[in-house]
């Protein structure tokens, strides 16, 4: 579970949809002047140098952002994630990609607050050195999953929980329902943002019945995928579960999903799904 390095993966197509998706929801969140709250389970070093020998090795960014960097048709969805992303690069060059914490840290105001959560010993070093002396945000070298249900429901009562491990561990698909059910029973009103890959649909198919026999309601699916399902090792495709989702969000999703399926897919095999998985 301590292994995986997400730096291999940073600025991939998964993280385009989680990302943009995360920007979405925190400038819905924006909109009202009263301070809100982010947890973030899995929060990683914070940053990524997209020249460094891990992101090289794979090059996913190159079927992420990189192949969005220079476009000048971006959907307005498209269009904010990537000029956010610019705002950790200098001039044109494409060399550092910001993680769910730098991307939250942006768009908070000075009455939000951050809490991030990190296992891995490294990562929690770089994590804390990314995020220093910024009074908004405390650093938690925990088990987000356990360690996050005790934040809640946060002083503000509106804010967003961020789930999104690794899924190395099987047990992960249901630890993250049943871990989803505790918190959203301490803070109902929260918007809550489950990121899944899909890499054997069969353990998608029993996540997404797992959450649709919570209980949960008002619960929505997005998915993004560059080519078709797979038996063979490899992530075809991710997506977001959003639970107490925008009501902003399945319109803008509508407008993005549909392109980025199109213009990141591979070979023409690229894919999306919107689909309610429970009502209000």
């Amino acid at each position: 579970m301590l292994s995986y390095r997400h730096s291999f993966h940073a600025g991939n197509f998964a993280d385009v949809l989680k990302h943009l998706t995360l920007i979405q929801i925190l400038e819905y969140l924006r909109k009202k002047d009263k301070p809100f709250c982010c947890v973030d389970t899995h929060a990683g070093p914070g940053a990524y140098a997209l020249n460094s020998d891990y992101a090289l090795k794979n090059r996913e960014f190159d079927n992420g952002i990189g192949k969005l960097w220079q476009r000048h048709d971006l959907p307005a969805g498209v269009a904010a994630y990537v000029d956010l992303i610019r705002q950790f690069n200098g001039a044109d060059k494409l060399t550092r990609y910001p993680g769910s914490p730098l991307i939250t840290q942006h768009l908070l105001r000075s009455a939000d607050r951050l809490f991030l959560y990190e296992l891995h010993s490294t990562e929690i070093a770089l994590l804390t050195k990314v995020v220093d002396k910024d009074r908004r945000i405390k650093v938690f070298h925990d088990d987000g999953l356990k360690g996050g249900i005790g934040l809640l429901p946060p002083a503000e009562r509106r804010g967003l929980v961020l789930i999104d491990p690794s899924y190395e561990m099987k047990s992960d698909y249901q630890e993250v329902v049943e871990t989803l059910k505790k918190m959203h029973k301490r803070f109902a009103t929260g918007i809550f943002a489950l990121w899944y890959p899909v890499v054997e649909r069969s353990r998608n198919k029993k996540l997404e019945q797992a959450m649709q026999n919570s209980g949960i309601k008002n619960v929505q699916l997005y998915e993004l995928g560059i080519q078709a399902d797979t038996s063979e090792h490899g992530m075809t495709a991710s997506g977001m579960i959003v639970v107490n989702p925008p009501w902003t969000l399945k319109s803008d999703m509508a407008n993005v999903l549909p392109w980025l399926a199109d213009v990141l897919g591979e070979h023409g095999a690229g894919f999306y799904r919107m689909q309610e998985l429970a009502g209000e």
